[in-house]
């Protein structure tokens, strides 16, 4: 009897500590980001770096795939694709949101789906960044109103710019909902090609759907105007400083103008665009990408 219970605590005790799904995951993740920084330490040449990532990338996609199970969200595929685009710290795309990527193309819809544990195991992670810029909170709630958290969760060559957020009704069902309309951008300015973006959590899944705008972004005259007199004045400013001998300095006139007039044209298009006849099309594209992340 006795041998019998001794068996039986040592076999709850290591159920108690046994790895979760989630867990093994990020080991393997975790290993295989090793694996490559060594084989770049070690001068391997680059193909064969590049064929151990996308080995890995599977093994990993496998593994999401596992935990998540399909997505259901009518007009999206069940099934879907790492959301990590590289595992090789020198690449583009490294260091995104553990998830899935789930679209018909690259251009249109997309949603990554990723749990609370994930997110959260992420979102720590980037918390402890040195560097402001790369710096999240640990909260998913704060996070998500962030454009910073778009940037590096599921963007991986442009930096999201927010123009406004939506006023979501959220979805019955839903934790949290927040919606977002604004673009991807590897400059600063207008960004005429704007995208929904809209976060449900639920339950113990984060989904994040990106979508085109639609109908497009009108422009606003009053808007584009003062992007215009801001560029003129940035790069009169430019202009006056070249030749300098201050070089660290010369641009700076010429750079403060820019982003003010890049603030000032979002907070225009903020105030004007809900008056715009387009809005409404522009709300419920976020409502209905929200109730259906949500199953409603």
């Amino acid at each position: 009897m006795r041998l019998v219970l001794t068996l039986l605590i040592a076999l709850a005790g290591g159920a108690a500590v046994a790895a979760s799904p989630e867990d093994d995951y990020i080991a393997a993740r975790d290993k295989a980001i090793a694996d490559i920084t060594a084989q770049e330490s070690a001068n391997t040449p680059i193909e064969t770096i590049d064929a151990q990532n996308e080995k890995a990338l599977a093994d990993l996609q496998q593994r999401l795939t596992a935990i998540l199970g399909p997505l259901s969200v009518k007009d999206f595929p069940t099934t879907g694709t790492s959301n990590i685009q590289s595992l090789n710290a020198s690449d583009i795309g490294y260091g995104m949101l553990d998830g899935l990527r789930y679209a018909q193309n690259d251009e249109g819809p997309s949603i990554v789906a990723s749990t609370r544990g994930l997110t959260e195991r992420w979102l720590k992670s980037k918390s402890a960044e040195t560097e402001a810029d790369f710096k999240l909170p640990t909260d998913i709630g704060a996070a998500l109103k962030l454009d910073n958290f778009y940037t590096q969760a599921i963007g991986s060559d442009a930096a999201f710019s927010g123009t406004l957020d939506f006023p979501l009704k959220k979805p019955e069902g839903a934790d949290m909902a927040f919606a977002r309309l604004g673009g991807w951008t590897q400059d600063i300015g207008p960004i005429y090609e704007q995208r929904v973006v809209v976060s449900v959590v639920k339950g113990d899944r984060v989904l994040i759907a990106e979508a085109p705008a639609s109908p497009a972004v009108p422009k606003i005259a009053q808007c584009d105007s003062i992007w215009a007199a801001a560029d003129a004045a940035a790069q009169k400013a430019q202009q006056a400083d070249q030749g300098s001998d201050e070089e660290s300095s010369a641009s700076d006139p010429a750079n403060a103008a820019w982003e003010k007039g890049d603030a000032d044209y979002r907070a225009c298009m903020a105030q004007r665009l809900p008056d715009d006849p387009s809005f409404p099309a522009l709300l419920k594209q976020a409502q209905d990408l929200a109730d259906g992340m949500a199953g409603k």
